[in-house]
């Protein structure tokens, strides 16, 4: 389902429009968006960025260009989420406010990760897939792990990286 307030880019790809679930976002030109994906109100997808399926992205997130996110890669907008208010009652949107997230340009995010709310991705970093990113990435940094850690530079290739243990 992909409700009218939703505004498509040029060149925007959506193979299977009747398997993804799209309302109140924006999606920059020439991205691509596989099935399975939520993408919330108020959400902002960069141009050639890349969401792959079963990916839930809530509102809050903001996502510059040129941004890969990979297979199941979920996203929070709530410190201390809950049901019900002080009271008892089930919550709405008035018992609560969202947390933003920012995805900065060329960053990629690894499948199954799970990105809390509240944190910055830096330009070009690399999250594993499985990584639970619970504070802010570098630049260029590569993290892994649960909770994510620094483990590397993107900017390094090959046999280098092997023998990065910190983050410069």
């Amino acid at each position: 389902m992909i409700k009218e307030n939703v505004v498509l880019g040029h060149g925007v790809a959506i193979y299977h429009p009747q398997l993804v679930n799209l309302y109140g976002c924006i999606i920059g030109e020439d991205s691509k968006i596989g099935t399975f994906v939520e993408i919330q109100k108020g959400v902002s997808v960069g141009a050639r960025c890349k969401i792959s399926s079963h990916t839930f992205i809530c509102e809050g997130v903001d996502i510059e260009d040129g941004v890969f996110i990979g297979h199941g890669v979920m996203f929070t907008n709530d410190v201390y989420p809950k049901a019900v208010n002080e009271d008892g009652e089930l919550q709405t949107e008035d018992d609560w406010h969202v947390v933003r997230t920012r995805i900065k340009a060329r960053a990629s995010i690894g499948s199954n990760a799970t990105i809390l709310c509240g944190i910055t991705v830096g330009e070009g970093a690399l999250i594993g897939a499985g990584a639970v990113v619970t504070r802010d990435v570098p630049d260029y940094a590569i993290v892994a792990g649960v909770p994510a850690r620094v483990v590397g530079d993107a900017r390094i290739r090959g046999e280098d990286r092997k023998t990065v243990t910190s983050f410069a």
